[in-house]
């Protein structure tokens, strides 16, 4: 089926979560997002968890926070 993340088109599986499509588009945003730094909008602006299951034509925007975590903060120590 074809959502839309961050504006790019997208085919995930029928039944794929948000973090499905996040991954499909850059595992890294995707890291970001398992980590914390990183939250999911739908095409309202509201927060929808990445286990949220997806419908033919979501559109979803990747929210990367400018801030480090505290494992990022260490890394770079």
């Amino acid at each position: 089926m074809r959502v839309f993340v961050n504006g790019v088109p997208l085919e995930v599986d029928t039944g794929a979560d948000v973090r499905a499509a996040v991954r499909a588009l850059d595992a890294e945003l995707e890291r970001k997002l398992a980590a914390g730094s990183a939250y999911v909008t739908d095409a309202r602006g509201i927060e929808v968890t990445p286990d949220a299951t997806l419908a033919e034509g979501s559109i979803l925007r990747v929210v990367v926070s400018a801030r480090r975590t505290a494992e990022e903060r260490d890394a770079h120590a």
